[in-house]
């Protein structure tokens, strides 16, 4: 109060404005203002009402005086003027303040963001995330994204594109950790049921060709994001939707270890080997449906592949002639069909020898 009245004192005097050591103060106050989590709502209100107040006072005394109209005008535009400064000076110091804390809350985030997905010591993700003021939870979820840098979602400082034309931009919620600068964009999920229920994820998620990995503890982050790739790299187009690959479970197993599991179609899948490709193709089918109806009956069969009930019959006659006792065999049985899904749902390996064609 006391440097504002001696600062007033010298504007009217004639004096130069205040400089930058003077203006510091009211800087300073701003700053204050933030750091006690205020808006500047209040301070800019007392400093309405202090030039109101200052400038009854200062009317009342140059009537006293005797001063001229023209004098008082002179008197009013200082005190407004003074007072603007000030106000002025104060807002420069919240910005700034907010500022800082901004670089700094992305700069710790960033630092946990990475943290998470080196699967980290729990005391120093602890730590990183009370940093970042970021609550740690129970479970995250990694999103796995396609590589368009161009057309990214934003994090919640800033707009960015949404990667829809037509659309606005679209921002992801406060919480959310991205990593989007990079060849394999991706987010990082707190409390993913939550956020996915989130409209705002969704509008930033549409059209990203996004594969939501497993709910996970902080410490499997990683994992979950590599669960989500590996289902994104087996889909043949990206999709528009998001996928979540709880409802892929038994295709993520597959995914996790593609050697093993050609291991087992070579074992299991080998009496069909000797096949044309359309009658492995037709056998492979007839095969699977009969594991996955239960061990079902020719009508069944026929009802999942759509195909008549005789021409079942004769279809599964032949596999249970090509495969004999292993169909008998629960733990054969589980593998066939691991293999069967497998090499269903994905095409030969580049450069394999096309099968000997044979009659049927």
């Amino acid at each position: 109060m006391e440097t504002a009245l001696a600062e007033f004192t010298d504007r009217v005097a004639g004096l130069p404005a205040p400089g930058p050591r003077q203006l510091r103060v009211y800087r300073s106050l701003g700053r204050g203002e933030l750091s006690e989590g205020r808006s500047l709502d209040a301070l800019q209100a007392a400093f309405r009402l202090g030039a109101r107040i200052a400038w009854r006072r200062y009317a009342r005394v140059a009537r006293r005086r005797g001063l001229a109209a023209e004098q008082l005008v002179t008197l009013a535009e200082a005190v407004f003027a003074h007072i603007d400064e000030v106000a002025a000076a104060s807002v420069q110091g919240y910005v700034d303040a907010r500022t800082d804390r901004a670089g700094a809350l992305g700069r710790a985030r960033h630092r946990l963001h990475d943290l998470l997905l080196a699967g980290a010591d729990p005391a120093d993700l602890a730590t990183a995330a009370r940093l970042a003021d970021w609550p740690l939870p129970a479970q995250v979820a990694a999103v796995s994204l396609d590589p368009r840098p161009a057309t990214a979602p934003r994090p919640s400082g800033g707009p960015g594109p949404s990667g829809v034309p037509g659309q606005p931009p679209a921002r992801l919620p406060e919480r959310v950790l991205a990593g989007l600068d990079v060849p394999q964009p991706h987010l990082l999920l707190p409390d993913p049921a939550a956020a996915l229920a989130d409209p705002q994820l969704a509008a930033a998620l549409h059209g990203r060709g996004a594969v939501i990995g497993p709910a996970v503890p902080p410490a499997l982050a990683a994992q979950s994001l590599r669960w989500a790739r590996l289902v994104r790299a087996s889909l043949p187009e990206p999709p528009q939707r998001p996928v979540d690959c709880r409802e892929r479970y038994a295709e993520l197993l597959l995914l996790t270890d593609p050697a093993l599991v050609r291991l087992i179609a070579e074992r299991r899948l080998a009496p069909l080997a000797p096949l044309t490709p359309k009658q492995r193709e037709r056998l492979a089918a007839t095969l699977l449906a009969w594991l996955q109806t239960g061990r079902g009956t020719a009508p069944e069969v026929a009802a999942r592949l759509g195909i008549h009930p005789q021409t079942a019959r004769q279809r599964l006659h032949r596999v249970h002639r090509l495969f004999g006792p292993a169909l008998a065999s629960p733990d054969a049985r589980l593998e066939l069909e691991i293999a069967l899904r497998a090499t269903s749902s994905a095409p030969p390996p580049p450069g394999a020898p096309p099968s000997p064609a044979r009659t049927p």
